[in-house]
């Protein structure tokens, strides 16, 4: 039985999150991380046989402010509603201005809702409406739902969106607003577990997974990702990044070039895998982006297909409990088949 080795948690709740468009290349468009991506992933799995639970824990704000600031939460449930008082009427909430180089980034939150949004983000490609909070909750429970599932199963799957790993302590961006695998992590430890290992897979770097962890030794972060130099998230992602104070050689960057295949992809992979056998943790937490196939529309590697079975094979071979969280991947047409690809390789389906 699937369920018995692979537990999938889905986030009903993540289609109250559909923005109306993003700024790419100059241009207004169509958010590409948008509703549909999450239906195409649970039909191709459930076309598998795989089955799917609604989360089975809740993820409580104290749990979420051991990863997130408090004010940051305040912001993120209040958000929408403030921006409707100022702005009655309007589709998306947008930021548009940010306390970038030389300007004041004040102690306390800003009280307009104009600078708030651009005090909790870093970037203009994330809409938040009247439904990203509940969605964003949800998949965070879904997260919690996960880590707790691992007592029991070796494997569980976060199957939610928005995605998560951009999301700092307090600050969204990258379609992301909470940071599902960061939960994830800190559930684990607080059910137990001594260490924990983030192996990020997604096209992008994981910035801010990588922030909230940066001066802890209890949670090991590694991302393989495009270079930083030439891909968003542009600020984070270097190989000199490599932990501060108690978080020091805790944290592993292996950026890449455009036009990475699954040979050049797979030896930075090992990289990854001999610091996290080093490290010996009691879990794996694998946030899953298949964005780095060859033709997503915002990405530039060039894996095919098959190469996510190989992926999901190769982590399974780690031997580690292993939790995953959906992240990014945006070419729709070929985003069911690449996850069902990695995840029958990892369950060994």
């Amino acid at each position: 039985d699937q369920g018995r080795d692979m537990r999938i948690f889905v986030n009903d709740d993540h289609q109250g999150h559909d923005v109306q468009g993003e700024l790419h290349n100059g241009t207004l468009v169509r958010s590409f991380e948008c509703p549909e991506r999450l239906q195409i992933i649970r039909d191709s799995l459930s076309a598998q046989g795989f089955a799917f639970e609604a989360p089975s824990h809740h993820a409580d704000i104290e749990l979420l402010a051991r990863v997130h600031s408090r004010d940051y939460l305040d912001f993120l449930q209040t958000a929408w509603s403030r921006w409707q008082a100022e702005h009655p009427g309007t589709n998306d909430a947008l930021g548009f201005c940010w306390p970038a180089h030389g300007l004041r980034k004040r102690a306390l939150p800003p009280s307009h809702i104009d600078a708030a949004m651009g005090y909790y983000s870093f970037c203009v490609d994330t809409g938040v409406n009247a439904g990203t909070w509940a969605a964003a909750k949800a998949g965070a429970d879904c997260a919690y739902s996960a880590a707790m599932a691992l007592e029991a199963s070796r494997q569980s799957f976060a199957l939610t969106r928005p995605p998560g790993h951009h999301a700092h302590t307090d600050m969204y961006g990258g379609y992301c607003f909470l940071n599902n695998a960061a939960v994830a992590a800190q559930a684990l430890l607080e059910q137990g577990a001594k260490r924990v290992a983030i192996l990020d897979v997604d096209y992008h770097h994981g910035n801010g997974t990588q922030a909230i962890f940066y001066d802890r030794a209890d949670v090991l972060t590694i991302s393989l990702h495009a270079d930083p130099d030439v891909e968003f998230p542009y600020f984070l992602g270097f190989t000199d990044e490599v932990g501060e104070g108690a978080g020091e050689g805790f944290n592993l960057n292996l950026p890449m070039p455009f036009g990475t295949d699954f040979t050049s992809w797979s030896q930075a992979l090992e990289i990854a895998l001999a610091r996290v056998a080093d490290y010996s943790p009691d879990a794996l937490v694998v946030p899953l982006g298949v964005d780095s196939y060859f033709d997503d529309p915002i990405s530039n590697f060039v894996l095919q297909s098959q190469d996510f079975v190989a992926m999901g094979q190769r982590l399974a071979a780690v031997g580690l409990p292993t939790l995953v969280t959906m992240e990014g991947g945006y070419a729709t047409g070929a985003l069911g088949q690449n996850v069902v690809n990695f995840i029958q390789g990892l369950t060994g389906r």
